[in-house]
C-alpha cells in the first residue's frame, strides 16, 4: 500500500488509528443517551418540579436537545475553519476537551439540580463538537475518490459499535440498583473518562494530515454564511437540500425516540439503552458488512437513492406495533437503510470540493447538518403533547421528500455536481 504523502505512514495504520479514537469518543457518547430522556420526564429527577406536567417537560428536553446543535451550528464551522487552517489534529484535540468539559457540567447540573448548567453543557459539547467533521476530513485526506463512501463508512460503524455498548453501559451506570452509587450523573463521570481517553489516543495516535493549508479567516457566523454558499451555489443548492431533508428526518425519528418508548411502552434507562444498542448491532452490520462490497459496485448517487427511499418507508412501520417486541423486528430495517444513506451522502459532498476545500465543503455539510439537527426537537417537543406518534410521521414525511428531491434534482436533472444519473 502506498504511503500517505505528508505523513510517512500507510493509509491503513491511519485508518485503524482513527477508528479507535472514534469508537471510544462515540462510546462515550452513546453511554449519555438513554439518560438525557429521563432527566427531563421522569417525576423521580431533582432537575425539574415533580408537578411538572409531561407536556412542559417534552418541550423542555426538546429545548435541551436543540441547544446542542444550535451551538454546533455556530461552533462547528469555525473549527473547520481552523481545522484547514492550522491542522486537524489540533483542532481535533480542542473539540474534544471541550467534550470533557461539558460532560463535567452536566453531571455536576444533575447532582445539583441546577437545569441551566445541562444547558450549558449541551451548548459547550455542541459548540466544541466538530469532531466528527475533523475526523472526515483527516478520512478525506488520506481517501482516493472511489475509497471516500466505505471510509467513511469506517466512521458509521465506530458510531454503530459505540452505539452497540454505550447505550446499554448507560442503562447499567444509571441504575442504583446495580451498585448504589449509581445514579443518572455516573454515566457522564463515565463518559468524561473516556473521552479524556479518546484525546489521549488522538495525541499519540493520529499524525496531522493537512498537507495544504488555507488562509480563510475564522468567523463566528460561518454557520449563517455556509448556510447561504450551500444554496446560492447550483452545484452545492441541490444536493444540501437534500442534506437538510435527510437530517431532519433521521433526527425527528432519532432525538424523540426515546420519548416515544418511554411514554407509549414505559421504558426506563436501562431498556432504553439496550434497543438503542440493538439498533447500533444493525448500523455495524450496514456500514461494515453491507457498505464495502455495495461501494464498490454502485457509485454513491446509486446506493443513495435506493437507501433514501427505504429508510422513508420504513419507519412509519415503527407505529404499528402495540407490543414493544415488535420494535425489535422492524428497527433492523430503518438502521440498516440510514446506515447505508449518511456515508454515502457524504461520500457525495466530500467529491464536491477539491483536496483543499475538504474541511469548507464538510463545514457546510457540518452546518447544514446542525441546523437540521437543531429544528427536529423544539418541533417535536411541541407537538409530542398532540400524539406521540407526529414526531416519527414527520421523520417519515422528511426522508421521502429528501428521496424525491434527489430523484428529481440531483439524478433526473444532474443539477448536482459529482452525482452520476447512470443506472
Amino acid at each position: 500500500m502506498a504511503q500517505f504523502a505528508c505523513t510517512g505512514l500507510k493509509k491503513r495504520q491511519i485508518l485503524a488509528a482513527m477508528f479507535l479514537t472514534i469508537f471510544i469518543g462515540l462510546l462515550g457518547v452513546g453511554v449519555v443517551i438513554p439518560v438525557t430522556a429521563p432527566v427531563i420526564l421522569s417525576t423521580a429527577s431533582s432537575v425539574l418540579p415533580a408537578a411538572m406536567p409531561f407536556a412542559t417537560r417534552s418541550v423542555i428536553l426538546g429545548l435541551l436537545i436543540a441547544s446542542y446543535s444550535a451551538a454546533q451550528f455556530f461552533g462547528a464551522p469555525m473549527l473547520g475553519t481552523l481545522a484547514d487552517r492550522y491542522g486537524r489534529k489540533k483542532m481535533l484535540l480542542v473539540s474534544q476537551l471541550g467534550t470533557v468539559a461539558a460532560y463535567i457540567v452536566f453531571a455536576v447540573g444533575i447532582l445539583t439540580g441546577h437545569l441551566w448548567m445541562l444547558f450549558l453543557g449541551r451548548m459547550t459539547d455542541g459548540f466544541t463538537g466538530g469532531n466528527i467533521s475533523i475526523a472526515q476530513s483527516i478520512i478525506s485526506d488520506i481517501s482516493e475518490p472511489q475509497e471516500r463512501a466505505r471510509n467513511f463508512g469506517l466512521v458509521g460503524v465506530a458510531f454503530g459499535m459505540g452505539f452497540i455498548l454505550g447505550p446499554v453501559m448507560g442503562g447499567v451506570l444509571a441504575n442504583p440498583n446495580v451498585l448504589p452509587w449509581f445514579g443518572p450523573s455516573t454515566p457522564f463521570w463515565f463518559a468524561t473518562g473516556l473521552t479524556a481517553l479518546a484525546t489521549l489516543l488522538v495525541q499519540l495516535l493520529i499524525p496531522e494530515t493537512l498537507c495544504i493549508r488555507s488562509t480563510a479567516r475564522v468567523n463566528l457566523l460561518a454557520g449563517v454564511a455556509n448556510v447561504r454558499k450551500a444554496f446560492a451555489y447550483a452545484n452545492l443548492r441541490a444536493f444540501f437540500s437534500v442534506v437538510f431533508l435527510m437530517t431532519l428526518g433521521w433526527n425527528f425519528f432519532t432525538q424523540f425516540f426515546q420519548v416515544f418508548l418511554i411514554a407509549k411502552f414505559r421504558f426506563d434507562a436501562g431498556q432504553i439503552g439496550m434497543f438503542l444498542g440493538y439498533m447500533g448491532i444493525w448500523i455495524v452490520i450496514a456500514q461494515g458488512g453491507l457498505l464495502r462490497p455495495i461501494s464498490r459496485r454502485w457509485h454513491p448517487s446509486q446506493v443513495l437513492r435506493v437507501a433514501l427511499l427505504l429508510s422513508g418507508l420504513s419507519l412509519p412501520m415503527l407505529l404499528v406495533p402495540r407490543q414493544s417486541g415488535w420494535l425489535y423486528a422492524i428497527v433492523p430495517f430503518v438502521a440498516v437503510f440510514q446506515g447505508l444513506s449518511q456515508p454515502n451522502a457524504t461520500a457525495i459532498a466530500s467529491g464536491l470540493a477539491t483536496q483543499e476545500e475538504q474541511g469548507e465543503i464538510l463545514g457546510i455539510n457540518q452546518s447544514i447538518t446542525s441546523l437540521g439537527q437543531a429544528i427536529p426537537p423544539i418541533i417535536a417537543g411541541i407537538i409530542t403533547s398532540i400524539n406521540i406518534n407526529l414526531p416519527i410521521a414527520a421523520g417519515a414525511t422528511a426522508t421521502l421528500l429528501a428521496w424525491a428531491m434527489f430523484m428529481i434534482l440531483c439524478v433526473r436533472n444532474r443539477a448536482c455536481a459529482g452525482v452520476t444519473a447512470s443506472p
